[in-house]
């Protein structure tokens, strides 16, 4: 069983700028359930037209897995041109952009997920899922109920979520920990997590600490430094 929901596919555009890349990224949409590829585009411009031709044909785009490197400009301007001429897609950046000045750009932007080159099937169809079950959750209409019911939707989109968490541990939180350590090519210790979300070191380090009880985190010893080792911690990308 795929878990989705059963409901119309979700509408997405594939942009990448290297052609056998956007094929490969293509085939791994069609093969996730719930999900359906309406085109893929080289470059902005072409990004634009094929949004432009969805919305007018009475389908728009609903999620685009977006290179930010591209031949016409950076995929980070895209973003803000789309929002500009009213084109609401979520989207899924995909790139081999490790610095996190650029990660933290992508989040301003509008960015929903972070996906690093190179990547196979199951590490983009575990997003997409989430991604599925991220709109499903916030698919009726009205208010939300809560903070429960919010934070439990941005858990779903993360991956983080648990029905119950350990005396103390919030979800949101959770979340802030868990975007911080999966953007981390090389990993956080408790302490640079810490930093990087303004919790004290001992919060980072039991929020951490559960990453890697519930399976999402590993644990490794950092060597190099005078006196003890640290503790460095790393997201189990599948």
């Amino acid at each position: 069983m795929s878990g989705l929901p059963e409901q119309r596919p979700i509408r997405v555009l594939v942009v990448e700028d290297d052609p056998v890349a956007a094929d490969a990224h293509a085939r791994y949409v069609a093969a996730t359930p719930g999900f359906t590829v309406t085109a893929t585009a080289h470059s902005r411009a072409e990004a634009v037209r094929a949004l432009d031709r969805a919305r007018e044909a009475g389908a728009p785009v609903e999620l685009i897995l977006l290179d930010l490197y591209l031949p016409d400009g950076h995929g980070l301007h895209l973003c803000a041109t789309l929002r500009t001429a009213g084109h609401s897609a979520d989207i899924i950046a995909v790139t081999s952009a490790r610095d996190l000045a650029t990660v933290r750009q992508a989040v301003s932007a509008g960015v929903v997920q972070y996906l690093l080159k190179p990547f196979g099937a199951a590490a983009l169809g575990d997003r997409l899922r989430q991604y599925a079950r991220y709109r499903a959750s916030l698919g009726r209409e009205g208010e939300a109920l809560g903070q429960d019911e919010v934070d439990r939707a941005l858990a779903l989109l993360r991956g983080t979520d648990r029905t119950s968490l350990p005396k103390g541990l919030t979800a949101a939180t959770l979340e802030t920990l868990a975007t911080a350590l999966r953007t981390a090519p090389d990993g956080l210790s408790a302490g640079a997590a810490a930093e990087a979300t303004g919790v004290s070191r001992i919060t980072a380090r039991r929020y951490l600490e559960h990453l890697v009880t519930t399976g999402h985190a590993t644990r490794e010893p950092r060597y190099g430094q005078v006196g003890r080792p640290e503790l460095g911690y790393r997201w189990k990308h599948e």
